[in-house]
């Protein structure tokens, strides 16, 4: 163990390492059941996307901890499966298995950005206020998407949204599930995400029980059995490139490639930044350390998780709460994806976990993703605005890589003026004039 994970160089040891990837998984194992949930809507099969996602993260995890030495976990992306589904899938009207393709490429090019260093290159020249806003824009995408599932919010044709009906069932049930994580989330009660979606669940069980036909009108149902294997065959190894046979679906496919890119990328960047600023991974010039092998291991993780049947599979920052309790080392996120394989043998149990129990994960979780907004200096408008802009749009568009297209131009272009007027001394690297000049390409061709 010492000559794998240099534990006392790290002021650690096995026991506490355990105990953090212990405590790592408990805190995300929410994914196993709301990864499923979001990528069903698409009409690929949720009893594989048990499996798929166990097996996806467990290998990716254990992965990080062998390779990289860190104590970072990996799963399918919030915010990165919610634009698959219904930004890619449903809002453009591709098939799943072409979305799968596209994540698959967009895997493939990352992992050579990656190894030629392009990739750690680009992550440390992001300014350090687009960081936390992108931290903070998918955490208000993906409490939205809580929002919108708990019933809390609904569609209106004359608002856009509006508030739903509070005496239903599933708001109820959401709602309990919210109070429940916070308190024991304030108590330092240990998975109180898991414990929060846990309760939830056994409330909507047991009105499934007591009244099976009003429950299934709400999309609860009791679930079939406790310990059996889901096979993956439904979704895994199902890639589709038939759109290189036709220019037409060709230049859609390619665009289609290059958000995803752009999606992945930095919600990538923000989940590290966020877990290695927590972990004391970033230096005095808010570069990552390590950060080649983390993004490394995230491209191959990508693009096996996309073979597998699932979304971009990112590091997540729940990584944080197991180096909260002391894990430094890759022997945490061993534990973790050991964890990981074997929770994929308990599908019947996570299939049956309605949207409206793990709603209130997904609006906590965006909570969490929020801690990092008040290290944006908003009074200063040349960084206040791209940062305002890149997370107010995320929700308002239900695009993260439509926000991010606005926050980085938005960047460049307010601060160049600056520069030019002799407002400012310049701060635009060429990397970021180079992204910018990437997403204006993009608005002109799409």
């Amino acid at each position: 163990m010492e000559k794998i994970f240099k534990l006392k160089e790290n002021n650690t040891n096995v026991k506490k390492e355990i105990v953090a990837g212990v405590i790592t998984f408990l805190t995300m194992a929410y994914i196993i059941a709301v990864n499923p949930d979001i990528l069903s809507n698409t009409g690929m099969d949720k009893g594989a996307l048990v499996t798929a996602t166990c097996l996806s993260a467990g290998l990716a995890t254990l992965l990080m901890g062998a390779y990289a030495n860190l104590p970072f976990a990996l799963a399918s992306g919030m915010g990165i499966n919610a634009f698959f589904a219904f930004s890619v899938v449903l809002g453009l009207g591709i098939t799943w298995e072409q979305a799968l393709t596209a994540v698959f490429i967009e895997g493939i090019i990352f992992i050579i950005l990656s190894l030629t260093k392009l990739r750690e290159i680009v992550v440390n020249k992001i300014p350090l206020t687009l960081k936390y806003a992108v931290t903070s824009g998918v955490g208000l995408f993906i409490s939205f998407v809580g929002f919108v599932n708990s019933g809390i919010v609904v569609k209106n044709d004359a608002t856009l949204v509006s508030m739903g009906n509070l005496k239903s069932p599933v708001v109820i049930i959401s709602v309990i599930g919210i109070i429940t994580i916070v308190i024991l989330h304030k108590a330092n009660v240990k998975g109180s995400l898991l414990w929060g979606i846990v309760l939830s669940t056994i409330i909507a069980w047991g009105y499934a029980y007591f009244n099976p036909e009003m429950a299934k009108a709400y999309n609860i149902m009791l679930p079939q059995g406790i310990i059996k294997y889901e096979s993956i065959a439904p979704v895994a190894f199902k890639l589709d490139f038939s759109f290189i046979y036709n220019m037409n679906t060709l230049w859609n496919f390619v665009i289609i490639i290059f958000t995803f890119l752009f999606v992945d990328f930095f919600n990538t960047l923000g989940t590290l930044v966020g877990v290695a600023s927590k972990a004391g991974m970033l230096d005095k010039d808010g570069n990552i350390k390590d950060a080649g092998k983390a993004l490394l291991t995230d491209a191959i993780s990508t693009t096996f998780g996309a073979v597998l049947g699932v979304s971009a599979v990112t590091v997540y920052v729940e990584s944080s709460t197991g180096v909260a309790e002391g894990g430094r080392t890759g022997l945490t996120a061993v534990t973790t994806g050991i964890l990981f394989l074997i929770a994929m043998f308990f599908a019947p149990l996570f299939v049956a976990i309605p949207a409206s129990a793990t709603a209130p994960a997904l609006i906590i979780v965006g909570f969490f993703m929020m801690d990092n907004i008040g290290k944006i200096d908003f009074t200063d408008f040349a960084e206040g605005i791209p940062a305002f802009l890149t997370i107010i749009l995320m929700p308002l568009t239900y695009s993260i890589g439509d926000a991010l297209t606005f926050g980085i131009l938005s960047y460049v272009i307010i601060n160049l003026g600056l520069t030019i007027l002799g407002k400012k001394e310049n701060k635009v690297s060429g990397v970021m004039i180079c992204l910018a000049l990437i997403f204006l390409l993009k608005i002109v061709v799409s």
